[in-house]
């Protein structure tokens, strides 16, 4: 079934009419071509890239030849604010093989990374002094591919976490936790990358917290015993302790981050159906966990903010195990499943939830996600969100890797292109789910908008 038939906006806008979904789309981008004030800082407008991983790094962390590519490319697109992609802190903490690592060994590399990048979009727009870019630092927690990080056991969630999936192997209900002990020094890991990261030159770390990554599977830990499991307070005190460590190290001139679930949703599928009350997950209605919750959220980024948060991503859904809600698809990966609601409804599901965040915190800038799927009408409908004050920032992560040039063709003819944009079909994740070859890992690109990625696509899945 195909899902975005649309040739205008007014089919775009009747479709959201006959869906009842709670969006609207302007004629003209004017607001998103205007500077945003972040902290002390100014982004040059309020377009952005997204940390879309690229699993292109070398096997001991360093960028490689596409990283530098899809960076410069980045940088040459016109977005003011480039949200670097997930890196770990620590070796144990990589979500796959290729995965970004930034210590000290690997940090010359990075500085290299974040320099061409920058001359890129200078030697394009003539200066980059209004150019943010930025790093997300991250523990992948059960998702680490050398073997799963428990922050909790969460009995349906465990359910589809493996052990090892190469032998058939599934998590154990005794599996033990991380401990109090092993989390506190992960910590330290997170404040000492976000020290390097800004001894590199970069504008601002990201503390993720999205995805069902460590640090957000912390939030939802209300069974753990300790320090940082049960109440509020417990579940939030590892990532308020990095931000206060950080600002303590670094003051106020370095931009600190956060992207954020702001609702995690349940797995998907008829094994998946979690008895009630539902506590397992961040952001969750428990009685009805079909629909957020966003009071826990909200009451986070107050506390982050008195931390000198003032930069905050906002997403949901678990890539692992409900991909629809966190990234609305045509098409469904290799190994995943057709889209079980509409996706202009999941668009409104993120475009909804950042809107009451936004203006239950109207002095952090928040960065909105859930676009790319709307393909070459995203920000007519971010253009309208940021106009009703749902958001400050529109970003596309998808979106970016099909369309780099996104910003650019905006700011220069006022639209993007039909025939450059996303189209959800989920190529870009099924390379990510690829693991047959040398390196345990294929690199993550656009197939439909890329033709350098098509090869790898096809060594890849060679029947399809």
């Amino acid at each position: 079934m195909a899902f975005f038939t649309y040739r205008s906006l007014d089919d775009l806008r009747a479709a959201i009419r006959e869906q009842e979904v709670d969006l609207a789309c302007d004629e003209e981008i004017r607001l998103l071509a205007q500077p945003v004030a972040i902290g002390g800082r100014v982004a040059g407008n309020r377009m952005a890239v997204h940390p879309m991983e690229g699993c292109d790094g070398t096997l001991d962390g360093r960028p490689n030849e596409l990283t530098f590519r899809r960076w410069r490319r980045f940088g040459e697109g016109g977005a003011k604010l480039i949200w670097g992609e997930a890196t770990a802190v620590s070796p144990e903490g990589r979500a796959n093989p290729r995965q970004l690592l930034l210590n000290e060994d690997t940090a010359p590399d990075f500085r290299r990374l974040l320099t061409e990048t920058r001359e890129a979009h200078r030697h394009r727009f003539g200066r980059a002094d209004d150019l943010l870019v930025g790093i997300q630092l991250t523990h992948s927690g059960r998702w680490s591919h050398l073997r799963p990080v428990l922050a909790h056991h969460a009995p349906t969630v465990d359910t589809v976490t493996w052990l090892n999936r190469a032998r058939g192997e599934r998590l154990p209900p005794d599996y033990p936790l991380v401990s109090d002990a092993e989390l506190e020094a992960l910590g330290e890991r997170f404040v000492d990358a976000a020290m390097l990261a800004a001894s590199i030159g970069f504008d601002f770390a990201d503390i993720k917290q999205c995805h069902t990554y460590l640090l957000n599977e912390l939030l939802a830990a209300r069974n753990r015993p300790g320090r940082y499991g049960g109440s509020f307070e417990n579940r939030c005190r590892l990532v308020l302790d990095i931000a206060r460590e950080v600002r303590a190290r670094l003051g106020h001139d370095f931009l600190l981050a956060t992207r954020l679930n702001v609702y995690d949703g349940v797995p998907f599928g008829e094994n998946a159906r979690p008895p009630l009350p539902y506590e397992e997950g961040w952001g969750i209605d428990a009685w009805n966990p079909s629909r957020p919750d966003l009071s826990e959220p909200i009451r986070l980024v107050g506390l982050l903010k008195e931390q000198g948060v003032r930069l905050v991503n906002l997403s949901m859904g678990s890539p692992y195990f409900n991909p629809h809600i966190g990234r609305p698809f045509e098409r469904p990966p290799v190994d995943g499943y057709p889209s079980p609601e509409h996706p202009l409804r999941g668009v409104e599901r993120h475009v909804v939830a950042a809107g009451e965040l936004q203006r239950a915190h109207p002095d952090v800038v928040m960065v909105g996600t859930g676009y790319s799927w709307l393909r070459h009408f995203a920000l007519n409908v971010g253009e309208a969100s940021v106009r009703t004050g749902r958001i400050s920032v529109v970003g596309l992560g998808r979106g970016a890797l099909a369309y780099p040039e996104f910003a650019a063709d905006v700011l220069r003819s006022g639209r993007m292109s039909p025939s450059k944009g996303c189209l959800g079909e989920s190529y870009c994740t099924a390379l990510m789910r690829a693991k047959n070859n040398e390196m345990g890992q294929f690199p993550t690109g656009c197939v439909p908008r890329d033709p350098l990625y098509v090869p790898h696509f096809r060594q890849a899945y060679p029947r399809r």
